[in-house]
């Protein structure tokens, strides 16, 4: 019991959640004002007094979940403080406006202005400058945030596609490459079957003639296809020939000399894979060795390939502090389209006890 409220503590003061913080520091502070206002006899009321400035500021710990609700909460409760009339605390008039910075941030800007509309005309009334400052200054500052975290969003969304289809036609360029490369094979066994075989009959030498035209045609358009995805990404041309899991122990070395010590487990009987199979096997296994360097230098890397009858099983598992915000990116993104191009899925995640898992299931033909 111990050893999980000391977890929940240091999980508090790594991520510290604010709206709980702050609101039952409004709360305490609230209570506190109440019990001097008591003491000294300025409050009117004075149970009711602790009660009001209570709910004015102890509703501040959902308000990010639930704005609407903890914002009408708290401004019926000034309300009441205000009307009756009793003594409002510092903690009430400050979580009044941080209830109104949360609607006007995260909602329609004419909710914040509802909120705000009874306060602004009692603050005239009473002639209270605080409570218009403080009401005018949370609108404000919550509109101009909340403008400026929705055009970060639309901004990092968009960004986010022009990565995915960045990705997708250097998924595309590359299997044309395999897919070419076995056309090619095409034409050449066509020719080569034609010439070499004497006294083949007309009937055949014509289908053989027709196999090589139509695989040259599929070239053809392959490469126009090819020439649209390039001008779409920048024009990146590759000439290097793709990889596959044949190439994995030049890339582990190299993992290995910028730091990372990286072990490769094998199981089951290793088979021929299809080449997209093969590739999408390698890029996997790449994008993951590369997020684990990025995200968990100096971490421990287990590699593990494992053969079945059908199926590839591909896992990558480091011993870092685990996964983090900035490890959900592109790569992860480029990992899954690679995989279903192919049949297959990726899953990713948090390890067991520590460390981040890719885990990859591809299919053998």
């Amino acid at each position: 019991m111990l050893a999980m409220g000391t977890d929940a503590l240091r999980r508090l003061v790594a991520q510290p959640d604010w709206p709980l913080l702050s609101g039952l520091a409004l709360a305490g502070l609230a209570l506190v004002e109440s019990m001097v206002y008591a003491a000294f006899g300025n409050a009117a009321q004075p149970s009711l007094a602790v009660v009001c400035n209570l709910l004015a500021t102890a509703p501040l710990v959902w308000r990010r979940t639930r704005p609407i609700v903890v914002a009408l909460v708290v401004t019926l409760t000034t309300l009441v403080i205000a009307l009756q009339p009793l003594t409002p605390s510092l903690a009430a008039v400050i979580g009044q406006g941080v209830a109104v910075y949360a609607v006007a941030e995260r909602s329609r800007r004419w909710v914040a202005i509802a909120l705000a509309l009874p306060f602004a005309v009692y603050a005239v009334g009473a002639q209270d400058g605080l409570m218009a400052a403080v009401l005018l200054g949370a609108s404000v500052f919550g509109f101009a945030l909340g403008n400026s975290r929705r055009l970060t969003a639309e901004r990092d969304e968009a960004r986010e596609e022009q990565a995915a289809m960045g990705e997708r036609a250097r998924i595309a360029r590359e299997l044309h490459d395999v897919v070419a490369h076995h056309i090619s094979m095409i034409v050449v066994q066509a020719d080569s079957a034609r010439l070499a075989t004497p006294g083949m009959p007309e009937a055949g030498a014509e289908q053989l003639l027709s196999i090589r035209a139509t695989a040259r045609d599929a070239m053809d358009e392959l490469r126009r296809v090819l020439g649209v995805l390039r001008d779409d990404a920048g024009g990146e041309v590759e000439h290097a020939p793709q990889p596959g899991l044949e190439a994995l122990d030049g890339l582990l070395d190299a993992a290995r000399g910028a730091g990372t010590p990286v072990r490769l487990i094998l199981q089951g009987r290793a088979q021929p894979l299809a080449a997209g199979v093969d590739l999408a096997a390698y890029r996997i296994v790449q994008e993951a060795l590369t997020n684990a360097r990025r995200h968990a230098p100096g971490a421990a890397v287990d590699v593990e390939l494992r053969y079945t009858d059908e199926r590839l099983h591909l896992a990558v598992r480091d011993d870092g502090p685990g996964a983090s915000d900035a490890a959900e990116g592109h790569g992860l993104l480029g990992m899954r389209e690679r995989a279903a191009t192919v049949g297959g899925t990726v899953r990713t995640g948090p390890g067991e006890t520590r460390g981040f898992v890719v885990e990859a299931e591809l299919p053998i033909a």
